[in-house]
């Protein structure tokens, strides 16, 4: 029997006689898993593997290029602009096939911000500007800034043609779906958009003509693919930056666009453009709303009731896309990050197992790995990383099955728990509080750490399922110690103990109104009404925005420089945190104490010295929290390496080094395959 909760995600659709099973389709990843001339790999092969068996409809390759030799961003891009991939491509459009599931590409040109030093030459765009992208990087490699080269009459027919000739290839592969990108700052929103075409000719002016290069790409892919051939167009509702393109126009864009494409996709913002300022428009960050861009495509729902539109933009489950569908705001749902933490998510759904969907952080850790370059990875998905090792998705068991202790019940821990018994092994856990989670029940105290707090509900909910499915033993308020392991005569051991808060050495720093931040955000003492946290990274300034959103005055006091901080947020948080960080603190009217450390704890609040020229003030405060990051336990943790054979011995996560939650969960996983 088919699902009763999610009628609307699960009805088929069939567009120019192409049928879709569903309506979740993959938003466009990048994987940096193509070869360095844009051609698919089997490891490429593998990693989408994961989402066609996992029962999406369509997945979407993002940025594939028209033509890397004049437009190529990505160090691992797929290269659409000659025969000589046709074979791999048919591969992938075969290997999607198995599932019932259609392969496709999202299709680019990135205009002017191809750099120079990429290609050659200096990029083509719509008109001869100069990218704010291209003025940093100038000013990075001591060059003077570079203007593209503004497309001749010429130039604007041998480039459609390459759209055309690209979906061409695809056809030709065995592809019936392509997604054009016209959005995002990219080459064909370089004309739709007055941010960027300035051209006085009949590609410029007004709407209608800024239109005109996009409608001549999707006729010609039309004329190239055919009539059974679906062509899906991807927009920027709005690209948010001043002088750009906004809702209203853009709502004229799709009047003169929607009968020459067969589906909307509506998204936002730019991709790097203004140094990645409206980044956050179409890739969220945790501390954002889900469903940011909903709102759009239920717009162009109103506009055009007869055009077909796919929403995205933090859709972080298939109870939200049924919301989303069943209300008439879109017809197709993409997501990207939430399918790369759980690619089974419409499997499990379609089975009506929405309890076992593993949730995204909205981390951006996969991210992060693409400016490596490193093949992309998942910090909540273990899997995602290994699908060339274990390409159907499933655990081998192990060849001799081991009595294993695992110390720890944080995510490392019990990610280590869940593949030592999907492994058969007997496993026991030991965590020395009352509750699972470790760090991850710390982190989600702020009240806006939604992800979090799912991720942490999800963490328990398998612990105990797999304890209680395997057999698996799980010791609470239960601190292992060398003589307790000794006496049960473990074969390997998974140390996974985290760390502890760093305490600062100086005077008043027992006092009773001073408090680690976590612990005074979950309640356990009684906070004032002025605040000074010391510490400004990640943890101390989610720490201060939670309690100015409980109406307390707060104040911050960091060792670093504000470039320093702004750097160390980019590193440590998500991909668009840093910003947000610094606008939600100035939204919040928070102070930062920059170049300070924490003197002295006094009646009065905290002294504070300034260590450019060792001057010293203080502070008035009621409460002192501490975010000064964490070290890890390792005597604890040198302690307990004998208790086992000691090559069967390992420490993971926090307990090894200070690190994410991605490092724990990744760790235990492979740790766990090799025992």
């Amino acid at each position: 029997m088919g699902s009763k909760k999610y009628p609307h995600v699960f009805s088929p659709i069939r567009i120019r006689g192409v049928d879709f099973k569903n309506r979740i389709v993959l938003a466009p990843p990048s994987p940096n898993l193509a070869s360095r001339d844009g051609k698919i790999t089997p490891e490429f092969l593998d990693w989408f593997r994961m989402f066609a068996r996992g029962g999406v409809c369509t997945l979407y390759v993002g940025n594939s290029s028209i033509d890397i030799t004049e437009c190529k961003d990505e160090a691992f891009q797929l290269d659409l602009s000659s025969d000589d991939g046709i074979r791999e491509l048919a591969r992938y459009a075969d290997m999607c096939k198995e599932y019932d599931c259609h392969g496709s590409l999202e299709i680019n040109h990135n205009g002017e911000n191809t750099a120079f030093e990429t290609v050659g030459h200096a990029p083509f765009s719509s008109s001869p500007n100069i990218s704010s992208t291209e003025r940093t990087r100038a000013a990075m490699l001591g060059r003077d800034p570079i203007p593209a080269i503004e497309m001749t009459h010429e130039k604007i027919k041998e480039t459609v043609n390459k759209y055309g000739d690209a979906a061409a290839r695809m056809k030709r592969a065995g592809m019936d779906v392509v997604l054009v990108h016209g959005g995002h700052g990219n080459l064909i929103s370089q004309f739709t958009s007055p941010l960027y075409n300035h051209r006085t000719d009949e590609y410029g002016g007004s709407t209608e003509n800024r239109a005109r290069f996009a409608i001549e790409v999707c006729d010609n892919i039309r004329e190239k693919c055919g009539e059974n051939f679906v062509i899906e167009f991807r927009i920027s509702a709005d690209e948010i930056a001043e002088g750009g393109m906004h809702f209203d126009e853009t709502l004229e864009l799709i009047g003169y666009l929607k009968d020459h494409i067969d589906i909307l996709h509506v998204s936002a913002g730019l991709h790097s453009d203004f140094n990645m300022k409206y980044y956050r428009n179409w890739c969220q960050n945790f501390m954002m709303e889900r469903g940011f861009n909903v709102h759009y495509a239920a717009d162009v729902k109103k506009r055009y009731p007869d055009l077909l539109v796919t929403t995205v933009g933090s859709i972080t489950s298939i109870d939200m896309a049924e919301e989303i569908i069943a209300s008439g705001k879109a017809d197709f749902v993409a997501m990207c990050r939430p399918l790369m933490a759980d690619p089974d998510m419409p499997n499990k759904y379609a089975h009506d197992m929405p309890e076992e969907h593993r949730p995204c952080l909205r981390c951006d850790t996969c991210t992060k790995h693409l400016m490596i370059p490193k093949p992309i990875f998942c910090a909540v998905n273990p899997m995602s990383g290994m699908t060339s090792v274990l390409r159907d998705g499933v655990v081998p068991k192990a060849v001799e099955k081991k009595k294993v202790a695992v110390i720890g019940g944080g995510p490392g821990g019990i990610q280590a728990l869940m593949t030592l018994c999907e492994r058969g092994h007997d496993v026991t856990l030991y965590e020395a509080t009352g509750e699972l989670g470790g760090m991850v029940a710390k982190a989600a105290n702020p009240s806006y750490k939604i992800d979090m707090k799912d991720y942490l509900v999800w963490l328990r909910y398998e612990a105990n399922k797999y304890a209680e499915k395997y057999g698996a033993r799980i010791l609470l308020n239960t601190k292992a110690t060398k003589e307790m392991l000794d006496a049960e005569n473990y074969d390997a051991l998974i140390i996974a103990i985290g760390g502890d808060p760093i305490i600062p050495d100086v005077p008043g720093i027992d006092r009773p109104n001073v408090a680690w931040s976590p612990d005074a955000e979950e309640g356990s003492i009684e906070v004032g009404d002025k605040v000074v946290i010391i510490g400004g990274g990640v943890n101390g300034v989610e720490s201060a925005l939670e309690f100015a959103l409980r109406g307390k005055k707060v104040e911050i006091v960091e060792m670093n420089d504000k470039d320093a901080l702004f750097m160390l947020w980019r590193i440590k948080g998500s991909g668009s945190q840093a910003r947000e960080f610094g606008d939600r603190l100035e939204a919040a009217g928070i102070p930062i104490h920059y170049c300070t450390k924490l003197k002295e704890v006094t009646d009065e609040g905290v002294v504070i010295e300034n260590l450019a020229d060792g001057s010293c003030e203080t502070l008035a405060c009621d409460s002192v929290l501490l975010a000064c990051g964490l070290t890890a336990k390792l005597a604890e943790a040198d302690s307990l390496r004998h208790c086992a054979p000691e090559t069967d011995v390992h420490i993971i996560g926090d307990a090894k080094e200070v690190r994410t939650i991605s490092d724990a969960v990744n760790e235990a996983f492979r740790t766990s395959l090799h025992i």
